[in-house]
């Protein structure tokens, strides 16, 4: 059974009364399938991955997550679906004063009672799981920091964390590498794929770095102006298609995020 399957679909914003955010998508992706969303900025990217993550209702078309149409379903049953999907946004919503290990082992609330719950503020339930889901984005050693004591980058990676203990089947992961310097952008996605196919589990990313999203992932999906341009294996996509899409906009080289300012356009040539 496909993961998703999108046909004709149509989002817009403020209540449907904006132009087209997403306009004729069609999609399939299949259970255990890892793609990347490119594409130039405000084509649709954290859009899209937000109506797959069911924060976003359909305008038109048809939208089915596992098999079932999400918003014919009754209220219980949505939240059992959504339970079943994960979304890491770029700049996660970790909670200042908490500590860390609190923070990511929040991804268990949905298995949790709700006083296993409280009693994991004071005490944490399983702060092996925490510190091992850690270490592995190498930020074992902020298990009992705060939160508003990390950095950008620690944040996003914390959020990632959270990721490896939920038991989610499709894992939405938007801008993981904003924050991150080369060879922690390489380790996070490695982490992420390898976490996705210990589980099979579906893993869709956006990602601004076209030359990462061509080395990590099988399959591109390219979005611009809330359209798909295209949608194909890695080993199809040429420099032409990349330019065309990007039109005037550079796709970012994977260069570290406190560096934008001084980084050198990348060429064409050099995401393939």
């Amino acid at each position: 059974m496909p993961t998703y399957q999108l046909q004709d679909l149509t989002v817009r914003h403020l209540g449907g009364r904006s132009a087209a955010a997403l306009h004729a998508i069609n999609l399939t992706v299949e259970q255990g399938e890892q793609l990347a969303l490119i594409g130039p900025s405000g084509a649709g990217k954290t859009t899209l991955l937000a109506t797959l993550s069911l924060s976003h209702k359909p305008s038109e078309g048809r939208f089915q997550a596992f098999g079932a149409d999400p918003w014919a379903l009754g209220e219980a049953a949505r939240h059992r679906l959504r339970a079943q999907l994960f979304l890491a946004p770029q700049t996660p919503p970790l909670p200042p004063r908490q500590r860390v290990v609190t923070a990511v082992l929040a991804a268990r609330l949905p298995q949790w009672s709700l006083w296993r719950a409280l009693v994991s503020l004071f005490r944490p339930a399983d702060p092996q799981a925490a510190w091992q889901a850690l270490s592995r984005f190498n930020l074992g050693d902020k298990l009992y920091s705060r939160v508003d004591r990390l950095s950008g980058g620690e944040r996003q990676r914390c959020g990632l964390a959270r990721l490896l203990l939920s038991p989610a089947k499709a894992l939405l992961v938007d801008e993981p590498l904003s924050a991150l310097d080369p060879a922690l952008s390489e380790l996070t996605l490695a982490t992420l794929r390898e976490e996705a196919s210990a589980r099979n589990a579906t893993l869709i990313c956006t990602l601004h770095q076209v030359d990462l999203a061509l080395s990590h992932f099988p399959r591109i999906v390219a979005l611009r102006e809330g359209r798909i341009v295209f949608d194909l294996p890695r080993e199809q996509v040429t420099p032409e298609m990349i330019a065309a899409l990007y039109q005037g906009e550079q796709p970012r080289a994977s260069l570290p995020h406190d560096d934008d300012a001084m980084a050198v356009k990348l060429g064409v040539g050099a995401c393939l």
